[in-house]
């Protein structure tokens, strides 16, 4: 690429190219960065403008990059990268008790289990603020989407410091009153359980082996909107018991053997180890939620 054109190049305009390539529409980039998308309309058009290319080709399915485009967008993840990596370095070398802490976790998690806990942590350390953003999809660590990420499933990327934290128990739950299933059957039971995006997950299988037969009358990814249907008697459906016994009106239901548990993950980017104000969150999360799980501390 030119070298008159790579001046023509800062971050933010980079950051604005990424977040489109990415999404593939104005939308959906404007929501990411947290722009309008008349604004991030106006920015892309000036930056082709400078740079004197069509970086992208508009259409029915959206913005496809162009051969261009494409080459730009390798320049753009490199400078990303290295962007990224130095401000982990700056805030890792923090040695003040203050500031901001971006989390993450599913929504069942951070409602019932999370804020108890970060609200005890925030009374004692009123210059941390924690920011937690409840969501199914799982948060890149190395972008700093967040810097503390709570999850189900281990993290697998080289750079990610991680510990279990704690093993999730399961229950199947119903409305009180509403007939209750037997186990090898489940003919004219209605259950409730996750979308068929998730239909590999451990409690869907459990259910269709322990009730073969039963009905599914409704599904959703989200576990707090299966515990509302389940308490308005829509059917059974498996819980995390911090999420169920919470819920005014439900009953377990025992099949004799129960749903299979899951563990809990927390981790942060190795850059990050020395903040201190994580390491002190992470501590009074570990001490508050798996006092005595014997697993080794985080490093």
């Amino acid at each position: 690429m030119r070298l008159r054109m790579l001046r023509r190049m800062d971050w933010d305009d980079m950051k604005v190219f990424l977040a489109v390539a990415r999404a593939g529409s104005l939308g959906g980039a404007a929501r990411a960065i947290g722009q309008t998308q008349p604004t991030l309309g106006r920015r892309l058009k000036a930056f082709e403008t400078r740079l004197g290319l069509s970086l992208f080709q508009r259409g029915s399915e959206g913005f496809v990059l162009t051969d261009e485009g494409a080459s730009v967008l390798a320049h753009a993840e490199r400078m990303e990268e290295e962007a990224l990596a130095f401000e982990r370095r700056l805030a890792g070398q923090e040695t003040h008790l203050e500031g901001l802490i971006r989390t993450s976790s599913s929504d069942w998690f951070g409602v019932h289990v999370l804020s108890p806990v970060f609200a005890g942590f925030q009374k004692l350390h009123p210059r941390v603020s924690i920011e937690l953003v409840t969501d199914a999809r799982l948060f890149n660590l190395a972008r700093r989407e967040a810097d503390l990420v709570f999850r189900i499933q281990p993290f697998e990327d080289a750079d990610i410091v991680q510990r279990r934290l704690m093993t999730i128990d399961y229950a199947l739950y119903g409305a009180r009153g509403l007939g209750r299933p037997r186990a090898g059957d489940g003919s004219g039971v209605s259950l409730i359980t996750m979308d068929t995006a998730f239909g590999d997950l451990p409690d869907v299988q459990w259910l269709q082996r322990m009730l073969p037969r039963a009905q599914v009358a409704m599904r959703s990814n989200n576990r707090e909107v299966q515990a509302a249907l389940c308490a308005a008697g829509a059917g059974w459906t498996v819980l995390p018991i911090a999420l169920g016994e919470r819920v005014p009106g439900l009953v377990r239901a025992d099949l004799g053997e129960p749903p299979p548990s899951r563990a809990m993950y927390v981790g942060y980017h190795q850059d990050l180890r020395p903040l201190v104000r994580l390491r002190r969150l992470l501590e009074y999360v570990v001490a508050e939620l798996a006092p005595a799980t014997g697993d080794a501390p985080m490093p």
